[in-house]
């Protein structure tokens, strides 16, 4: 019944995203009827995006479909409509994440590889955030200026070779708090993509057939913020640390 409600009597996708946010809320508040219900709905959905992370295909019966729903579920419980663009387009993400997680943990496991990996990428990230840190306390204000100078004009040249520059983005940003919040986490969905990322760089466009698939958003809304979600995949996807700055606060 509820698949219908979702899937079938709304038609848009706008229809769609608002009903689903009413009975998120209704199963995060404590109605264990909806939340089985949204669970079994999505269903599909996890089992693509699961499929989608694993590059092969996930049914009922593989773990990674339990981490799936384990992380829609988180999904659930987490989502905030005033901070997160829609369910769908969070839940990707937090799946998306969990997945990983799980694989790395099963690859420590049974091989002892990624193991390496992962704590060479971890000590990298914290000997990354302790320089970070030292350097902050050791530059100069002149230095932190003419850094955040060369960031500024390396960007610059990184958005002109897709077409773009400050003065289009400061048209085109989203002027609804919403539909910006829509626009950046579909960005830093493309950004940890590897295949989508891959295809912006190629192809100096927005994959909107397969991100059409996943998120919430019309085609016809994704390519009218088609500029801004470039501008910010290529900055999350970019060592810009300064410039990051101004929108950490949106990274989920």
């Amino acid at each position: 019944m509820l698949l219908s409600i979702i899937h079938g009597i709304f038609k848009t996708k706008t229809k769609q995203k608002q009903i689903t946010t009413e009975l998120a809320q209704m199963a995060k508040a404590g109605n264990e009827e909806v939340l089985n219900d949204l669970l079994f709905a999505f269903t599909p959905f996890m089992k693509k995006t699961a499929s989608f992370v694993c590059k092969r295909t996930i049914d009922e019966h593989d773990e990674e479909f339990s981490v799936a729903m384990n992380g829609f579920h988180e999904a659930i419980m987490s989502f905030n409509p005033s901070e997160n663009a829609s369910l769908q387009t969070y839940a990707h993400l937090i799946i998306k994440r969990r997945i990983i997680d799980f694989i790395r943990k099963e690859s420590v496991r049974k091989e002892k590889v990624l193991l390496i990996h992962a704590s060479r990428e971890e000590a990298l990230t914290e000997h990354q955030l302790l320089f970070d840190a030292q350097a902050l306390d050791s530059y100069s204000i002149e230095q932190q200026a003419e850094a955040r100078r060369e960031e500024i004009s390396r960007y610059t040249k990184l958005l002109a070779e897709f077409g773009l520059s400050f003065e289009d983005l400061a048209k085109v940003a989203p002027k609804h708090e919403d539909a910006r919040k829509t626009a950046f986490q579909t960005a830093q969905i493309i950004a940890e993509t590897e295949e989508f990322y891959e295809f912006l760089i190629k192809y100096k466009r927005l994959p909107l057939k397969e991100m059409e698939e996943i998120v919430e958003v019309s085609r016809k809304t994704l390519e009218r913020h088609r500029k801004y979600i470039i501008a910010v995949a290529l900055l999350l996807k970019s060592d810009f640390n300064y410039i990051k700055e101004y929108v950490k606060g949106e990274i989920i």
